[in-house]
């Protein structure tokens, strides 16, 4: 077996050789070997923390200095001159870059490469791995083809969505984990976006991810569903916190058949003080000053006031004024094919979750 490039060692080839020897890369198009595959992402760590494909690990050709500075010279100077200075900065990092990827190589597991567009950058790591003798895959249009396989997936794909809905306070997250306890198949949006939704979502001010992050995940879960199978998935606006739900996920909920959870007034009051009972009290007043506008002045001071005083039943009263009303708006606006009462009064998470997969 020929030896790799020693550490230091600069690549002694020009840039014609290197691009013809790019063309006989094994490559092929994204779809579900990539959530298996080991798979690593070649572009700078700016993109990767962008958004990338659930599970690669970050292994960039090029810093983002270097990306900048390969970039522009290959619009001033054209490709043959931005391969060759390209070679010059990876040159000393080319035995380090085989010795990880044999690291992180794993018995079982096809090993898989990608860039921005399937180019220079996952063919030159390619290329490096395979002069090494390690078999890999460069994945054909890189990462923007990974997007669009996402983004027609999420419109089309199929799944059968259910929709656990109800007003705020009913514990349709509760639910929905029940739900996945008994091996249902379920979609936790608020998860994946580490928020819990409204403006009391994050009170820990958790680092949420990049929305286009955020729908990789949504699909990777989806992908691991049978064709045809049942995705239970809680009710959600647009927007979880900073992220936004893909577009085409969205529409395909709010025309999904709803499961409408209802409590009792007293059942949901007590439910909110339960998840958010230990919050800072200062966290929950300035979540109540980021709806000002919506609750109006008057209930805001009230809503505060009662959290000042630690009277948090006064207060999520007054909260749920507001978030009822919004949710009637927006359940008017939805084109349903059906919407089922779920009589949750009384019940724990866990018995819910059995009527609807008994019944639902």
């Amino acid at each position: 077996m020929p030896k790799g490039p020693s550490e230091g060692e600069a690549l002694s080839i020009s840039g014609r050789e290197y691009l013809r020897g790019m063309e006989a890369t094994k490559s092929r198009g994204p779809g579900g070997w990539l959530y298996e595959a080991v798979l690593l992402d070649a572009r700078s760590p700016g993109e990767f923390q962008a958004g990338a494909v659930p599970g690669a690990v970050s292994f960039p050709l090029f810093d983002d200095e270097e990306r900048a500075e390969v970039g522009t010279l290959y619009k001033q100077s054209g490709q043959e001159r931005a391969v060759e200075r390209g070679l010059e900065v990876v040159g000393p990092k080319l035995a380090g870059f085989v010795e990880r990827a044999r690291a992180l190589r794993e018995e079982g597991r096809e090993l898989g490469v990608y860039c921005a567009r399937g180019g220079m950058r996952s063919g030159s790591v390619a290329w490096l791995l395979e002069t090494a003798r390690l078999p890999v895959v460069k994945v054909e249009g890189g990462y923007k083809a990974y997007r669009r396989w996402v983004v027609r997936d999420l419109a089309e794909g199929p799944w059968e969505l259910q929709v656990v809905g109800g007003m705020t306070g009913t514990g349709k997250t509760e639910v929905v984990h029940a739900l996945a306890g008994k091996g249902a198949a379920t979609l936790d949006l608020e998860g994946l976006a580490r928020h819990l939704g409204s403006a009391f979502g994050n009170l820990g001010r958790a680092a949420q991810p990049t929305s286009e992050a955020f729908g990789n995940a949504c699909h990777r879960v989806l992908h691991g569903f049978a064709p045809g199978e049942r995705v239970w998935v809680e009710d959600e606006s647009r927007r979880i916190g900073s992220v936004h739900l893909p577009e085409e996920l969205h529409a395909r909920m709010r025309c999904a058949p709803m499961w409408e959870l209802e409590r009792t007034d007293d059942e949901r009051i007590a439910h909110l003080i339960e998840v958010y009972g230990e919050a800072a009290p200062e966290s929950l007043a300035a979540a109540f000053e980021r709806i000002r506008a919506k609750l109006g002045g008057a209930d805001t001071a009230r809503a505060v006031d009662a959290v000042r005083a630690g009277d948090y039943a006064a207060a999520a009263a007054i909260g749920l004024r507001y978030y009822d009303k919004l949710y009637r708006h927006t359940q008017a606006r939805a084109t349903r094919p059906a919407v089922h009462p779920v009589d949750a009064r009384g019940k724990t998470a866990e018995a819910v979750a059995a009527l609807l997969c008994g019944g639902g």
